[in-house]
């Protein structure tokens, strides 16, 4: 089945949070400053407007901030730059670089160390404990070493980490050499969520470096690098390059940022696709649909039967994510910044008429 709205058919797409193209204002400047030159590989007055902006919400006037594409050149460039060539990164066996990354990471030449997760998250428990595991075998030397600590925010699963948890785990990272890495991909539906108790400065100050995430938030395309920690800066733009993600046109993502940053508009888009995924994950609660996770952010988990799935599915994506038993399986519905209310809406009608019939 398919919709057909004013005598077109489409499909309504719930998989991912990156199916749209870029908010207005961004198309907007990107058209008023087309014809207007500048200097190239980010070194254009956008980008410096954009860091500045950056710079100015985090409260870290000594941060660097660069300007990459997409998340996976952000993580595999940020964690090659943090890592001698004997080391490897920690990291949830969901994490995005663990699990959906092609082994980028580890075609840099440093190894992924995967860690059980709960509910998409790692503990410094965990990476204290897996440390103290590796010195304390003799044969030390010959296994890949713990350099990095990897976590996102929100997760893969959508939950997010709290401010205490942060805190431990950089007190683990202080004291095992550890640098701390916080991939924010979706950082902005992270922020907005119910229950969040971290803020930018917060980050800036706890993180060794972090991205903004852009793709996912309403730009066309782009993620924001932040690095707090003085030993991580030098050369980086060196291996921005050598890792093929100096934009020579940086100009445009300097003025999406730019955009994106300016008068609330990042949390404001965030909350809207927050707002309309809790409102979707209530009407599945009302129904009696179990949760893979409780998530409080844009990402929501069912586990809804195969027979209601199938119905959906000529009319909405979905992207799924295992089976739970002979007649079930978790999905995940993902709203963005750009959903409309009504399409939600529809989607909730369809899943209480499919779950009453």
């Amino acid at each position: 089945m398919r919709i057909t709205r004013k005598g077109r058919d489409f499909v309504i797409r719930f998989n991912c949070d990156y199916g749209e193209g870029a908010h207005p204002r961004i198309l907007e400047r990107l058209s008023q400053t087309n014809f207007t030159q500048t200097a190239g590989y980010g070194e254009d007055e956008y980008c410096r407007e954009a860091a500045d902006i950056i710079r100015g919400l985090i409260e870290a006037p000594g941060a660097d901030v660069h300007f990459l594409t997409g998340g996976t050149q952000a993580n595999l460039t940020v964690l090659s730059a943090a890592l001698r060539p004997h080391q490897g990164v920690l990291s949830a066996e969901t994490g995005h670089i663990a699990s959906h990354e092609t082994g980028a990471v580890e075609a840099t030449g440093h190894k992924v160390l995967a860690l059980p997760h709960k509910a998409g998250k790692i503990s410094a428990a965990q990476v204290d404990e897996t440390c103290r595991l590796h010195f304390a075998d003799d044969a030390h030397e010959h296994i890949v070493m713990p350099g990095a600590v990897y976590i996102s925010n929100p997760t893969e699963l959508g939950t997010i980490y709290t401010r205490r948890e942060l805190l431990q785990l950089r007190e683990v990272c202080d004291r095992r050499n550890l640098v701390l890495y916080l991939d924010g991909a979706r950082l902005g539906y992270g922020l907005a969520a119910p229950g969040n108790d971290l803020t930018l400065p917060f980050l800036a100050s706890v993180a060794d470096a972090f991205t903004i995430g852009g793709t996912k938030q309403g730009a066309m395309f782009g993620e924001a690098v932040v690095i707090a920690n003085d030993a991580l800066k030098r050369d980086f733009r060196y291996i921005i390059k050598q890792k093929g993600g100096m934009l020579a046109k940086g100009r445009l993502l300097g003025i999406q940022f730019s955009e994106l940053l300016r008068d609330g508009l990042y949390l404001e888009l965030s909350g809207h696709a927050v707002g309309l995924a809790l409102k979707l994950k209530a009407a599945l609660q009302e129904c009696g649909h179990p949760l893979l996770v409780d998530s409080p952010t844009n990402q929501q988990f069912p586990i809804l039967p195969d027979a209601l799935l199938s119905g959906l599915g000529g009319a909405y994506t979905y992207s799924y994510q295992m089976r739970v038993d002979e007649t079930h399986s978790a999905v995940r519905f993902c709203t963005s910044w750009a959903t409309r209310p009504e399409d939600v809406e529809h989607l909730i009608e369809d899943i209480r008429r499919g779950s009453h019939a």
